[in-house]
């Protein structure tokens, strides 16, 4: 599995344990169903761009024209 797939798995975990963690206090059941599914699609998306950013080397690659 690449690095990438990697972060985005922990990054889901994290994402699971916060929204475990806030039901656990009953934060989310004053939010509503609506605005937490909004706030974890928001939390996947920055996941997946940050993971994609920082996977692996930017390199510059070089066309010999003739």
């Amino acid at each position: 599995m690449k690095w990438a797939g990697m972060y985005l798995v922990g990054f889901i975990i994290l994402v699971g344990g916060v929204l475990a963690a806030l039901w656990k206090l009953g934060i989310l059941a004053n939010i509503g169903t609506t605005w937490t599914v909004i706030g974890v699609i928001i939390l996947i998306g920055l996941g997946v761009m940050i993971s994609v950013s920082n996977s692996g080397t930017k390199e510059n690659i070089q066309i010999d024209r003739k």
